[in-house]
């Protein structure tokens, strides 16, 4: 079955309790097969709004990538996300990272993410499930993705998820 990697934010409401919802949600489409910790992360881009609780998971699915963004993008839905500013506080945010070493550009569909190697606040825990996973359009791991990254953005791991689970 193919696997893939789920980017999960959060910066408004109980955050934690947010990206919990998240992945009891994800579990109903998918297996879940690993979860990295909890981070707080300093927001990127529009910088005036309030830190980000940020972790990744590896799931198991049998659900395209295209038919898995869909499921993604109504799990935001019903948990609350409203889409009002490009880059602004949401309640959830939902991103497909990976999907297999599959290169995948279909409308708004981009795999793997177009920036998931520059932003710290994915490297982290990413790197903390899987860090040999070699990312196809860049072939380089993750922990050289990690070692090499630039970003200087604060990412404090605040906890193994199973303490938030």
């Amino acid at each position: 079955m193919p696997s893939a990697f789920i980017g999960i934010g959060s910066n408004l409401g109980d955050r934690i309790r947010n990206c919990r919802n998240a992945i009891h949600a994800i579990k109903d489409i998918a297996g879940i097969k690993s979860v990295s910790s909890m981070y707080e992360t300093e927001p990127v881009g529009i910088e005036d709004q309030p830190e980000f609780i940020n972790c990744v998971i590896r799931i198991e699915t049998n659900l395209t990538p295209t038919d898995l963004l869909t499921k993604l993008l109504g799990i935001e839905e019903d948990l609350g996300r409203a889409r009002s500013v490009i880059g602004g506080p949401r309640i959830i945010d939902l991103d497909i990272l990976f999907y297999e070493d599959r290169v995948l550009e279909y409308g708004n569909l981009i795999i793997p993410h177009p920036r998931a190697h520059l932003r710290r606040f994915v490297l982290e825990p990413l790197n903390e499930i899987d860090p040999n996973l070699v990312h196809p359009r860049l072939n380089a791991s993750v922990s050289k993705l990690l070692n090499e990254l630039e970003d200087e953005k604060i990412v404090k791991k605040i906890g193994e998820f199973s303490t938030y689970y």
